[in-house]
């Protein structure tokens, strides 16, 4: 009716298309199971069998302190789930959803999260920003694992992170009032980082002591008073990063590392 009388403009034909679609769009699935079904699940099952999950959708389930036993949750949808407190050592969650999920105090050490997704997740109950509260990662295998995130004081310790990305692609992709990738002290001592993207994230005071950074794109990182001492950075990529007291006593490849020229008060970095 609306256009009988007053011509509509194209603008405003999209936008009541837009409005129309969006109108008549599905409501999101709802998960599969409920957290009481998954519970009876590892109750029941026989102490060495892990408990298969793959591709199941768990969007939005309250799975808070639960022992998964190592199990496999394969491309499984956690979504916005409550993992706080749970136990996932030695779970399979290759391929698996875990953005906008609640994962606080959540252990993760062994666990093979190669190609996950763990976007935007809650972690932190306060803006204190408590270390404590952050989950572990030791020894994990995020192989390819895609993970923007606040996670001051995170373990990745042994950890596989190849070809791994942590933060924005490009500095434009933050926000000015909560930068979505920052990891004040992390520790990646003797990890795999090689060939990942750690482009604009805030690495400072973090400990890369004998990790493998080599082919590792740094861009724009910050890693003011991180300990780089004996780690690999052969082929990296520290264009415009900030290397203000960082120690880089013993680093491999130096001299083959992109950007240099760029880089910021690399005259106030230890190197001996």
């Amino acid at each position: 009716m609306l256009g009988k009388y007053w011509p509509l403009t194209s603008t405003q034909r999209g936008a009541i298309a837009a409005i129309t679609i969006l109108s008549f769009a599905a409501p999101l699935a709802a998960a599969e199971l409920t957290a009481r079904d998954i519970t009876l699940q590892f109750h029941k099952a026989e102490p060495s069998t892990r408990v298969n999950f793959s591709g199941k959708n768990l969007a939005n389930l309250d799975l808070a302190g639960l022992d998964f036993k190592s199990a496999i949750l394969a491309k499984a949808n956690l979504y916005g789930a409550d993992l706080s407190s749970a136990n996932l050592k030695g779970t399979d969650l290759s391929g698996a959803k875990l953005d906008r999920a609640i994962v606080s105090r959540a252990d993760f050490s062994g666990a093979n999260m190669q190609g996950a997704s763990v976007l935007r997740p809650s972690i932190y109950t306060s803006l204190d920003y408590n270390p404590a509260e952050t989950p572990k990662f030791v020894n994990a295998n995020l192989k390819g694992a895609t993970l923007i995130a606040r996670l001051d004081g995170a373990d990745f310790s042994g950890a596989n992170l190849e070809g791994a990305t942590i933060g924005p692609v490009n500095a434009a992709d933050d926000t000015l009032v909560t930068r979505s990738s920052r990891m004040i002290a992390p520790n990646f001592t003797g990890a795999n980082l090689s060939a990942a993207t750690f482009r604009f994230v805030d690495f400072a005071y973090g400990r890369f002591a004998g990790a493998n950074l080599a082919g590792a794109s740094l861009m724009g990182a910050n890693l003011e008073k991180a300990d780089l001492s004996n780690a690999d950075l052969t082929g990296a990529d520290l264009s415009g990063s900030n290397l203000d007291g960082a120690r880089l006593i013993g680093v491999k490849g130096f001299d083959t590392v992109k950007g240099l020229a760029s880089v910021r008060n690399l005259d106030k970095a230890i190197r001996e």
